[in-house]
């Protein structure tokens, strides 16, 4: 059973959060979803800073919530792949909306920030 299924959630948000909160996994489902299909050691190059043990983590978890889809071809050497399910698909649209934020907001601190230190430089 997924990792989530297991916890008990006061609302739908938190939900949501537990799936894809995170430093890692909203990354792996953007080159998922934005990428299509990766190996191990694609996410890995694609994603400076993931330890190995940390990715192994959040693409477990991911999978165990059906959100990503591991495919193991018998071959040798062993050939796996991760591509994201329907419901890790519906997620994209959350995640542009959230990077389209981000740059809005980014857009925003660049303005509001060298605003606000001229203001304290003047109360001085």
């Amino acid at each position: 059973m997924g990792h989530v299924c297991e916890r008990e959630f006061s609302c739908e948000k938190e939900l949501t959060l537990a799936v894809i909160g995170g430093k890692w996994k909203m990354l792996i489902l953007w080159h998922l979803g934005k990428e299509g299909t990766k190996r191990f050691n694609e996410l890995k190059r694609l994603i400076p800073g993931i330890t190995q043990r940390m990715l192994v983590t959040q693409l477990r978890e991911l999978e165990s919530d059906f959100i990503i889809h591991r495919e193991i071809y018998p071959v040798v050497p062993p050939k796996v792949e991760y591509s994201l399910t329907p419901q890790g698909e519906s997620l994209m649209p959350i995640l542009e909306n959230m990077y389209e934020w981000g740059i809005s907001y980014k857009s925003f601190l660049d303005i509001a920030i060298p605003a606000s230190e001229a203001e304290n430089t003047k109360a001085k």
